[in-house]
């Protein structure tokens, strides 16, 4: 038996609970959890605004060691630091014949799967986004899996999961920030910390961190951030003044909310690009009318787990972090237990801290 973050049903709050996990069949891994990152994502799941079968166990973001291995798993080995990946590319849709593997049709096929069982009463558990990294061990697909970079240590380790990845690849795969160029990141949660890294890593000229929160200003700053704008009614007109009237080159949002997407398509300059990573519900409508279209000739864009292929950008991750250039503990202001997550997405409702870590 193992402890695990419960999602009974969608709008109910977390159960700590003890679950049984089977050992693992062909093609698969059992992964004792080192650290797992609280992210917004699972937040979402928890509201609805994303869903999954349920009764679930939550957690997508984590790393930890192989504890054993199914037949024919050769690419890592009991003992190993694994990375999970909770949206495995299947190689062979569509999206993936076009090399675009972070929209792969069949990506979260497996949250579908009945992967252990209640200790209490038997009953069928689902793996959330894939891994269910809200529980001391887990078992999951040999794909979802990656080695841990060398000089990445474990429980930081988890951050590239999901934050790191994402904001990484907001920056340099989907925004294609250029040295030089001015970007505004929208929101200093875990993602956008990991986001404010990435824009200063690519060479940005001028970096300016937007939140609600005026408490998150230094922890912006550290995270490479060359200004701090508090949000408002005003700040795109306050995003111009600092830019010499024109705006950013490159906005990324990563909030999720309608007016949050707009300050940031209003903050970026004619013919700059802006480029959404939060996750918003369907209530969350964006309008703009055709001539501002036609007038501003701005792109806008969404943007998929950073437009990332892991297997490939996990390398060139660990090479940040080995060069100093990527600090993974700036994103981490809360370091909890099981119990704790409850606790820390009512800190995400409420603005406060970014990534808390759940280390295990």
């Amino acid at each position: 038996m193992v402890r695990a973050a419960v999602l009974p049903a969608v709008g109910s709050p977390l159960e700590i609970t003890e679950i049984d996990l089977p050992e693992p069949g062909p093609g698969q891994v059992r992964v004792r959890l080192a650290a797992a990152g609280v992210c917004h994502s699972d937040l979402s799941l928890t509201d609805g605004t994303m869903r999954v079968p349920v009764p679930a166990v939550l957690g997508h973001e984590g790393a930890g060691t192989v504890v054993s291995v199914g037949a024919g798993v050769t690419h890592v080995a009991p003992g190993a630091g694994v990375v999970l990946n909770w949206a495995p590319s299947c190689g062979s849709c569509h999206a993936c014949s076009l090399g675009e593997v972070w929209l792969c049709g069949n990506a979260l096929a497996g949250a579908a799967d009945v992967y252990a069982h209640r200790s209490s009463d038997g009953g069928d558990l689902h793996p959330g986004l894939n891994v269910a990294a809200f529980a001391e061990e887990t078992v999951v697909a040999a794909n979802c899996v990656l080695p841990v970079p060398d000089g990445v240590p474990l429980t930081d380790a988890a951050l590239l999961g999901c934050a790191v990845l994402t904001g990484y690849g907001a920056v340099h795969h989907s925004a294609k920030v250029r040295e030089g160029e001015t970007v505004a990141v929208f929101g200093a949660g875990g993602v956008g910390l990991a986001t404010l890294q990435a824009a200063r890593i690519a060479g940005a000229s001028q970096i300016i961190a937007v939140d609600v929160s005026p408490e998150k200003e230094e922890l912006a700053r550290s995270a490479g951030a060359t200004e701090y704008v508090v949000a408002s009614d005003t700040t795109p007109k306050a995003i111009r003044k600092l830019t010499g009237g024109q705006g950013v080159d490159v906005a990324v949002e990563c909030v999720g909310r309608a007016v949050t997407i707009r300050a940031a398509w209003e903050s970026t300059r004619r013919g700059g690009r802006t480029t959404v990573v939060g996750i918003g519900g369907k209530d969350q409508q964006v309008t703009f009318n055709a001539l501002e279209l036609f007038h501003w000739g701005r792109t806008l864009s969404g943007c998929v787990y950073g437009n990332s292929d892991p297997a490939v950008d996990l390398p060139v991750l660990a090479e940040h972090v080995r060069a100093g250039r990527l600090d993974l503990g700036v994103l981490v202001t809360d370091r909890i237990a099981l119990d704790g997550i409850p606790a820390a997405f009512e800190n995400m409702v409420a603005g406060k801290g970014g990534r808390a870590l759940v280390v295990f």
